[in-house]
């Protein structure tokens, strides 16, 4: 769905609830989260970033990636803001291209809640312009104490404004990625001398 004004909430609204039933865009869900299980005929991404390391550092970050601060980047937002990272919850992506917006739905297919990892993945619903799943994942390394933000994707086009413009669509992928690394990592800096809950 392609806007030339930001959407509303009564829009988001309607929008989501138009999606909420709607089955995924792919066949392989999970595939996220195993790297090595990824389908063929697929574009993969991968960025790894390191946020810090201690387990303060992994507990900021965690936090941060259940208020999605990932997403908090100005040209691109997720709404609800507040969704919980729980399995079947689905939100939208809304990111601002050259004067549009462009509403995309997803939703969550697993959560990763382990002492040293936490994340989730979420796939694509029918109104994204892209189909595939992504994985957003703080890792804790035991043997190096670094903390990192990691994000795995396979995607290909879903709609055809996106197959027309595939190079610019793929330059919105790298941008995404190097904008929410920033965003994750501004985000634990102001959480430093926090008290950790």
């Amino acid at each position: 769905m392609f806007l030339f004004t930001p959407p509303t909430a009564e829009q988001l609204k309607t929008f989501l609830e138009s999606q909420a039933r709607q089955p995924l865009t792919y066949t392989a869900e999970g595939a996220t989260r195993l790297a090595s299980a990824l389908p063929d005929g697929y574009t993969v991404d991968h960025t790894r970033v390191v946020l810090g390391s201690g387990e303060a550092v992994f507990r900021r970050a965690c936090a941060a990636l259940r208020r999605w601060e990932m997403f908090n980047l100005g040209w691109l937002t997720c709404h609800p803001c507040d969704t919980p990272i729980e399995v079947g919850q689905v939100m939208a992506i809304v990111p601002w291209h050259f004067g549009f917006w462009s509403l995309n739905a997803c939703r969550i297919v697993y959560v990763i809640a382990e002492e040293r990892r936490f994340g989730f993945g979420y796939g694509t619903l029918p109104a994204h312009v892209e189909s595939g799943e992504e994985r957003f994942l703080i890792e804790w390394e035991a043997s190096t104490d670094a903390v990192a933000y990691d994000i795995l994707a396979f995607s290909r086009p879903a709609h055809p404004l996106t197959q027309l413009a595939y190079p610019v669509a793929r330059l919105f992928q790298w941008r995404f990625a190097a904008d929410s690394g920033r965003a994750m990592r501004r985000a634990v800096a102001a959480g430093e001398g926090t008290p950790e809950k």
